[in-house]
C-alpha cells in the first residue's frame, strides 16, 4: 500500500460491499479467502502433508481463517508478524428447534449470542444467514439477504411507563421474531425453506448455524459523507483491513518476518472454542509452518521468541452525549486514526514495548494514531490480544479503529479510518 491519502474512497467502497457480503462469520472467511486467492494464496487442508515452498497460505476452519506468505529462503526460525482479529458479531441465533409462533403469528426460536444491544434489533427488516450441514459432514453456506424477519416492539399505547422505567427487553419473551401468519407450526419448516434457498433437496440438512442480521445495507453518512454506518464493523472492519494488508505485502522482496492473518470466531462469547483464539488452531498452523520448513522445536521457540502479534478490533470514540463515559484526558476520536488499547490489568495486552512496535509501523505508514484507556469507575472489555499474549507466549499489541454504537446492529465510524488502519497494518507486517 501506498502513504495513505485522506480518505481512500476505493478502500472504504470494498469494506462496505465486503460488509454486506458477509453476514455471518462462515460468509466472512469465504469471502476473505477469495481475496486472498486472487492476490496468490492456495488454500491447504489441515488433514494433507504441508510443504515447504515459499508463498501464501490459508486454512478455514468454520469461522476462523490462518493466513500467511512464506518468503523465498524464509529460515525455520524466522519469526512471524500476525495480524490478529475476530470474525463474529453479537446477534440473535436460532435454536436447534426454530419453528415457533403464537396467536396467529409464526416465529422463529433465537438464542442471544453474545452482548448485543437488544433495542437495535427492533423494527429493523432482517434476513437468515449461516451455514447448514449435510450428511456427509460437508457444509453450504445460505444467505437470505431480504426482508424475512422482524422483532416487534410494543406499542407505546401499551407500555406508557417507557418514557420515565426505559425500555425493559426479557431477552427470552420479547426478542423472538416473527416471519409468517398462522397457527399451525410445522416442525421443519425454516429449514426447509432454507434448503429450497440453498438449492438443497428437502431433508438434506441435518445441522444449522444460522443468525439473523439487518438487510439495511451499508451507507456513508454526513454531510460531507466522513461517516459510514453498517453491520459487523466490530470486526469485520479489522479482518478486511488485515486481508488487504496481507495482499499487499504478499511477495515483496526480503521480508524479515513471515506476515500472518488470524481471524478468529468466538472472540463474543470468550473465545474457547478450536476456532477461537482460546483454541489450538493458531498455534498448530505457526507450528506446522516452522517443521514443513525443515525446522525443529528449537525453531519454533525461536520463531516465537521473535514473534508480535497486533490483535486489531473495534474500540470506543468519545460520545459527544456521553463524554463523562470515557476517560477524562483519552478521548479518541473518530477520524483520528486507529488506537493504541491500554489496560494495567491486562484487559489489553498492550505495554511499552508493544506501543514501540505500534508506533514504528504507523510512523513509516505515516498514518496517525491515539491512545485509548477506560474510565477508571467503568469496567474494561477485553479482546483476543491477552489470549493471544498467555497461551502462545508472544507479545501482543491491541489496537483498533474508534467507533461509536458498539454492538448495535448497525454500528458507526469515520470513512478515513479504515484505510489507515490497512495502512498501519501493511507497514507492521513489512516489518
Amino acid at each position: 500500500m501506498s502513504a495513505p491519502t485522506r480518505f481512500d474512497r476505493g478502500h472504504t467502497d470494498d469494506l462496505m460491499s465486503y460488509l454486506a457480503a458477509s453476514p455471518s462469520p462462515y460468509h466472512a472467511v469465504a469471502n476473505a479467502a477469495e481475496k486472498l486467492r486472487q492476490a496468490g494464496f492456495r488454500p491447504l487442508s489441515e488433514t494433507d502433508s504441508w510443504d515447504a515452498e515459499a508463498g501464501g497460505r490459508y486454512v478455514i476452519r468454520g469461522g476462523a481463517l490462518i493466513a500467511w506468505y512464506v518468503p523465498e529462503g524464509a529460515a525455520p526460525h524466522t519469526p512471524f508478524r500476525i495480524v490478529g482479529a475476530h470474525t463474529d458479531s453479537p446477534n440473535l441465533r436460532v435454536k436447534p428447534l426454530p419453528d415457533s409462533g403464537a396467536h396467529g403469528w409464526r416465529q422463529v426460536a433465537v438464542e442471544i449470542y453474545g452482548g448485543p444491544l437488544l433495542n437495535s434489533w427492533l423494527d429493523r427488516d432482517l434476513g437468515l444467514a449461516g451455514r447448514l450441514t449435510l450428511r456427509d459432514g460437508s457444509a453450504r453456506l445460505v444467505d437470505v439477504n431480504r426482508p424475512l424477519l422482524r422483532v416487534p416492539q410494543l406499542a407505546i399505547h401499551m407500555d406508557r411507563s417507557i418514557h420515565a422505567d426505559g425500555l425493559k427487553l426479557d431477552q427470552q419473551r420479547h426478542m423472538q421474531p416473527v416471519w409468517g401468519l398462522g397457527d399451525d407450526v410445522a416442525e421443519g419448516d425454516l429449514i426447509a425453506f432454507l434448503e429450497d434457498e440453498a438449492g438443497l433437496e428437502r431433508g438434506s440438512a441435518v445441522g444449522w448455524d444460522l443468525m439473523v442480521h439487518s438487510v439495511e445495507a451499508p451507507a456513508y453518512l454526513g454531510r460531507d459523507r466522513e461517516l459510514v454506518a453498517g453491520p459487523r464493523m466490530d470486526n469485520l472492519l479489522s479482518v478486511h483491513a488485515g486481508t488487504a494488508a496481507l495482499a499487499a505485502v504478499a511477495g515483496l522482496d526480503d521480508l524479515p518476518y513471515i506476515p500472518v492473518l488470524a481471524a478468529f470466531d468466538h472472540e463474543e462469547t470468550g473465545s474457547q472454542s478450536d476456532t477461537g483464539a482460546d483454541g489450538p488452531l493458531l498455534g498448530t498452523v505457526l507450528e506446522r509452518s516452522v517443521l514443513s520448513r525443515g525446522g525443529t522445536l528449537e525453531d519454533r521457540a525461536r520463531a516465537l521468541a521473535g514473534t508480535v502479534c497486533l490483535s486489531s478490533d473495534t474500540g470506543h470514540a468519545v460520545h459527544p452525549n456521553y463524554a463523562e463515559r470515557h476517560d477524562p484526558t483519552h478521548h479518541p476520536r473518530a477520524g483520528g486514526g486507529p488506537i493504541l488499547k491500554v489496560n494495567v490489568n491486562n484487559r489489553y495486552a498492550t505495554d511499552g514495548s508493544g506501543r514501540a512496535v505500534f508506533v514504528d509501523a504507523c510512523e513509516k505508514a505515516g498514518v496517525p494514531f491515539q491512545s485509548f484507556v477506560s474510565n477508571n469507575s467503568m469496567p474494561c472489555g477485553t479482546t483476543i490480544g491477552p489470549i493471544t499474549a498467555a497461551r502462545h507466549g508472544i507479545r501482543t499489541v491491541d489496537i483498533g479503529v474508534a467507533i461509536l454504537s458498539m454492538h448495535s446492529a448497525r454500528e458507526l465510524c469515520a470513512a478515513d479510518d479504515p484505510f489507515l488502519l490497512a495502512n498501519a497494518l501493511a507497514a507492521f507486517l513489512r516489518g
